[in-house]
């Protein structure tokens, strides 16, 4: 069984049964939402982590389900309902238990291992790709990283979770319009062997998408769980930049495997990788390595020029104990096959260095992650 955690705490008010009648669930829900999840901007309520709420016979009970690892995040959720709740007049006693499982897709096998299970029908891995800052080259990587899976022999997807700056319709050359299956399930794109969702798919390309935070969580849940995937051996995530809303929910509510983290070399970028590190550790999801991009520019003659800074991803990925996967360097070809629609792994490894590094991460990451 879960461990729990009840404890009781009584409320100084010596009428605990006066204004029992104007205390309703939705009173306390709203009070609850002023509780976030430890480290992270989003209520408890948002999240979906308060699970019932009765008060009856001058006693208020709360309960609350968290998916974690990490025995703090629980005990900061008490501390902080009790700290909302026991001041409320009219309250009585107030009891709130905490119901502790296992993150989804983690639990234990029998010789002591971690295995991951995918909970999105069909899909048996589901690998995010993300970074602490815009502007690293992020969608850059997932896509090629896809793009060597699906060479590699595997059936591959990729959700562009970038729903305020989706760049997959452009890296993968396509303009067409998902359609509807029977069952109302979003058809998703093909495009060189692989399934692609986006919001860029859906809007034309001088529209912005203006939605906040529930709205955007929910459309992304869509692209993750109404999109007719079909069987897929790995599901590559392109997450946006940060550490917001749309990269917790996703987190908490699909079993990921790993994590990529994508840097470039200078201490600013290094700094925002170090959050999306953390978050990924406060949800219990492995870190499966760091990508180094730009790491250098080569020119004609040979000679490498560090533009953001020399070795900032080997030093970042020793310290934080994660295997550094690639040095991807500053290479034209790639960033003109990007804005053509045929990323750059697309090209045989052996003809091209910048794809045979995608190439030697897809062969890690299938060891590492293996279906």
């Amino acid at each position: 069984m879960p461990p729990t955690i009840p404890i009781t705490r009584v409320d100084s008010d010596p009428h605990p049964a006066i204004a029992t009648a104007a205390v309703t669930a939705e009173f306390i829900k709203e009070a609850l939402r002023n509780v976030r999840y430890p480290g992270f901007s989003r209520d408890i309520v948002s999240f979906g982590l308060v699970k019932a709420i009765r008060h009856e016979e001058g006693q208020l009970i709360v309960q609350i389900e968290v998916q974690t690892k990490d025995p703090k995040v629980p005990e900061q959720i008490f501390k902080d309902c009790h700290a909302i709740l026991d001041p409320l007049p009219g309250i009585g006693t107030v009891k709130v238990e905490i119901e502790i499982k296992e993150p989804q897709g983690q639990g234990a096998t029998t010789s002591g291992e971690i295995q991951g299970k995918s909970s999105i029908p069909g899909v048996k891995r589901v690998i995010a790709v993300a970074s602490g800052k815009g502007g690293v080259g992020k969608s850059t990587v997932a896509a090629n990283l896809a793009v060597a899976l699906a060479k590699s022999g595997a059936k591959v997807g990729l959700c562009d979770c970038d729903l305020y700056g989706p760049s997959v319709a452009q890296m993968f050359g396509s303009h067409e319009r998902p359609m509807a299956n029977e069952h109302d399930e979003i058809i998703p794109i093909e495009a060189h062997g692989l399934k692609l969702m986006s919001m860029g798919f859906l809007l034309e390309d001088r529209s912005p998408v203006i939605v906040r935070g529930p709205m955007a969580t929910r459309y992304t849940q869509q692209f993750l769980r109404q999109v007719a995937w079909g069987e897929l051996d790995y599901l590559i995530l392109d997450l946006p930049p940060g550490t917001g809303d749309i990269q917790l929910t996703i987190v908490q509510t699909v079993a990921v495997d790993g994590a990529v983290i994508v840097t470039t070399p200078q201490e600013m970028a290094l700094i925002d990788a170090r959050k999306a590190v953390a978050m990924f550790a406060k949800v219990n999801v492995s870190i499966l390595g760091l990508i180094e991009n730009m790491a250098w520019f080569e020119c004609d003659h040979g000679q490498r020029y560090y533009l953001f800074g020399e070795g900032g991803g080997v030093r970042e990925a020793a310290a934080m104990n994660v295997p550094l996967l690639a040095r991807i360097p500053i290479d034209p070809q790639t960033r003109e096959r990007g804005d053509a629609g045929t990323p750059v792994a697309l090209i045989p490894a052996d003809e091209h260095p910048v794809s045979a590094a995608f190439h030697e991460v897809a062969v890690a990451l299938r060891a590492k992650v293996p279906c």
